[in-house]
């Protein structure tokens, strides 16, 4: 049995946008579950297994899974055959899991940082700063290419457009990531979960 924790609204959603891009939403139970929120609501929940109380967490028969990039990694092997990933053996295997991987250790810390007014120069030697970031993607899409990969959207876009959803201020004023962007959010599965999460949302809080 594959059990998805999830609360609307939060770093979890992006997980629950790709189980919905991989087509095996039925193959899945979600349950949603509440954490504890920055302006002070919500709270954590004790069905929830993370450690944390966080999410998103996938439970696989009792192995637990944390954090985005690990989760769709495991959902890439997991379900081969699904669209929106790179099994073992594509082609693209290697770019895709780069993608993930460059997310959670280089992304999502410099846009915390940013978000929080925080310079120093061991954090841009080590993690890298907002400019390389904004640098790397657009050389990437420099190419004409329409997502991260050649091949076309993978869960991989879904990651690395995540921190725009939620700080569209940080979306750097360069027109083909803009293209990209606005590509990747106006896809119907981010539609729906969107919708699905202002429902829930209202059910919860």
């Amino acid at each position: 049995m594959i059990t998805f924790y999830h609360s609307p609204n939060s770093r979890s959603t992006t997980v629950a946008t790709a189980i919905e891009e991989m087509g095996v939403g039925d193959r899945i139970t979600t349950r949603i579950v509440t954490i504890p929120r920055q302006d002070g609501s919500g709270g954590r929940d004790p069905d929830n297994p993370h450690p944390e109380g966080k999410v998103p967490i996938l439970d696989h028969d009792g192995a637990i899974i944390w954090e985005r990039p690990a989760i769709l990694t495991y959902l890439s092997d997991l379900f081969p055959d699904a669209p929106a990933t790179r099994a073992v053996g594509h082609p693209e295997r290697g770019p895709f899991l780069s993608w993930l991987a460059y997310y959670g250790d280089v992304v999502e810390p410099v846009m915390i940082l940013r978000a929080a007014e925080i310079e120093h120069p061991y954090l841009t030697a080590g993690l890298r700063g907002y400019d390389e970031v904004v640098d790397r993607l657009s050389q990437t899409l420099s190419d004409g290419r329409d997502h991260l990969l050649t091949g076309g959207f993978s869960t991989a876009d879904l990651l690395m457009a995540s921190p725009f959803m939620w700080l569209r201020d940080f979306l750097p004023d360069d027109p083909t990531i803009t293209a990209w962007f606005d590509r990747v959010a106006t896809r119907p599965a981010v539609t729906r979960l969107a919708e699905r999460d202002a429902e829930d949302i209202k059910r919860l809080f």
